[in-house]
């Protein structure tokens, strides 16, 4: 096979925190696959299931709009080239505008094209030009998501920002009735449920049921496929990778996670007293958490070659 690529083990190192010739050794074996890399690394106990080191910071800001109802809310992400410009009072005057509007729109084009909240005569993509001509830098609307209780359903939305807007959580709670919406325990439950989302990195899911069953068969394949386990009978094989799978599928879960501010429980069993409290069921419907710039890899260059390429020279 073709010769594996400095760049390509960099990027296996930055996904998996494994070290240099434990990655090369990972490409060579999956001709060059990274995917298949990050699989073989696990198998090996060399990566963590997490994707943490796989987050390569942007700059900008992520932030959130709740309407007072608290019946639509949104996340957005809006980044820049450097953290000097998402400090800037017309950069986040411009994401808090642009969280605000994303309340109606349903893709990062059709926000684009919406007439910009401050100024009706030009569309959000052509202020947002504007404000690239002042600043100086480059400005992208990279994603957002808004939720809404379904028609008919009894919820709230509620967000949680942490960190000076690096990271932002939007959480939906149902319950069965609008009086329990307006009770003070269900509206603290909201928030601290989001809180909880930004304190957990890892979770991805509410609760176990909804992990899709390919993920826990992958779970099984990489657990399986351990060198500690190569020598050990079968059905003793079965039983720790059993206990492995529970023990990760956990990790992933929202309600299984220890809740921040008493970890003497669970999210879950928070989950049960606030029900207890208001008199009626409850649930976690859904959440979403940005991290700033996760998964977007800065352009490195040096210092001379930036002042070559801005001389023009080559």
């Amino acid at each position: 096979m073709a010769e594996i690529s400095a760049k390509l083990v960099q990027e296996l190192r930055q996904k998996t925190g494994a070290g240099m010739m434990d990655c090369k050794k990972a490409l060579k074996e999956t001709e060059g696959n990274i995917d298949e890399a990050i699989d073989w690394l696990r198998k090996k106990g060399i990566a963590k299931a997490d994707k943490a080191s796989d987050r390569i910071a942007a700059e900008g800001l992520v932030d959130t709009y709740i309407q007072p109802d608290a019946q639509v809310g949104v996340l957005i992400e809006l980044n820049c080239q450097t953290d000097f410009v998402a400090r800037n009072e017309a950069f986040k005057s411009l994401v808090k505008n642009l969280a605000k509007q994303a309340a109606t729109a349903d893709s990062v084009e059709s926000l684009l094209a919406q007439p910009y909240i401050e100024d009706t005569s030009v569309t959000v993509e052509q202020f947002i030009k504007q404000v690239i001509a002042t600043l100086g830098e480059n400005i992208q609307v990279r994603r957002f998501v808004n939720f809404s209780p379904a028609p008919g359903v009894s919820g709230i939305v509620d967000s949680y920002i942490h960190t000076g807007g690096r990271v932002g959580v939007l959480v939906e709670l149902n319950a069965q009735t609008q009086s329990a919406i307006g009770n003070e325990d269900f509206q603290s439950l909201a928030r601290n449920t989001a809180m909880q989302v930004a304190a957990c990195p890892n979770v991805e899911y509410v609760s176990i049921d909804q992990i899709p069953a390919e993920v826990v068969t992958k779970e099984k394949d990489i657990e399986m496929g351990k060198d500690d386990l190569g020598k050990k009978p079968e059905n003793i094989k079965e039983k720790i990778v059993q206990g492995r799978i529970d023990k990760r599928l956990k990790e992933m879960t929202l309600l299984d996670q220890p809740y921040i501010r008493d970890q003497s429980i669970s999210v879950e069993e928070l989950v049960k007293q606030v029900k207890s409290k208001v008199g009626e069921d409850i649930q976690v419907h859904r959440f979403v958490r940005y991290v700033l710039g996760e998964g977007i890899e800065k352009q490195e260059i040096s210092f001379a070659e930036e002042v070559a390429a801005q001389m023009g020279a080559k």
